[in-house]
C-alpha cells in the first residue's frame, strides 16, 4: 500500500524547493514506487491472498510523512526505504518462488538508488541547522527508525521467518543499515571539528 500512493504531497514539496531537477527526480522516484506497488499487487493477486485496502501502519506512515514539510517527509520515507532494503533482501535470498525472488531483486535494485537520493537531499536540508539541533534531530530520527523497524519485525515476523530471517536478525541488520544512513546525512560540521 505504501508504494501505491500518488505522491502528490511529496511532488508538491519537491516543486516548492525551486529546484526543477529535483522536482523531476522526485516524480521519477514516485513512478518507481508505483511500479513496485504494481509488481507486488500482481504477485499477491497471483498467489491468492490479494492486496489489502487499508492497514493501520500505512495510515500512520502517511499522516506522519505529511505532518511537516519536505524534510520530515524525506526522513520518514528514508526509514521506509532502509526497511525495504533489508526486507526485500530477505525475500530475494529466502524466497522459494522464482517470481517472488525476481520481484524482490528488482525492487532492491531501485531501493539501492533511492536511499542515496534521499540522503543527499536530507544532507542539504540539515546543513543550515546548528550542530546542537542536528544532534537532537539525529537522535530523534534514530529512535523513530528503531520504532518502525520493531513494528515491521513484529508485524512481518512470519514472512521473515519463512525466508530464514529471525525478527532479531532483521532488526539488528536494519538498525545497522540505518546507522550508516545517519552518518551519511549528518556529516560533521567542519567549522566545529
Amino acid at each position: 500500500m505504501g508504494e501505491s500512493g500518488d505522491g502528490r504531497h511529496l511532488i508538491e514539496n519537491a516543486r516548492a524547493t525551486g529546484d526543477p531537477d529535483y522536482a523531476i527526480a522526485v516524480e521519477l522516484f514516485v513512478a518507481e514506487e508505483q511500479n513496485h506497488a504494481r509488481m507486488l499487487a500482481h504477485l499477491l493477486n497471483a498467489g491468492g491472498p490479494g492486496t489489502k485496502r487499508s492497514h493501520w501502519s500505512d495510515t500512520v506512515f502517511v499522516h506522519l510523512r505529511r505532518l511537516m514539510g519536505l524534510r520530515l517527509e524525506l526522513m520518514v520515507l528514508t526509514i521506509a526505504e532502509v526497511v525495504a532494503l533489508r526486507y526485500y533482501r530477505a525475500l530475494a535470498d529466502g524466497g522459494r518462488d522464482s517470481v517472488l525472488i525476481d520481484v524482490a531483486e528488482r525492487i532492491l535494485d531501485d531501493e539501492r538508488h533511492h536511499v542515496p537520493f534521499q540522503c543527499r537531499r536530507l544532507r542539504i536540508g540539515f546543513q543550515a541547522i546548528p550542530t546542537p539541533a542536528r544532534k537532537v534531530l539525529r537522535e530523534l530520527w534514530r529512535l523513530m527508525a528503531v520504532a518502525v523497524i520493531v513494528v515491521v519485525a513484529v508485524d512481518h515476523g512470519p514472512a521473515l521467518r519463512a525466508c530464514g530471517v529471525s525478527r532479531r536478525e532483521f532488526m539488528a541488520d536494519t538498525v545497522l543499515i540505518f546507522c550508516g544512513i545517519l552518518d551519511r546525512v549528518f556529516v560533521p560540521d567542519r567549522r566545529t571539528s
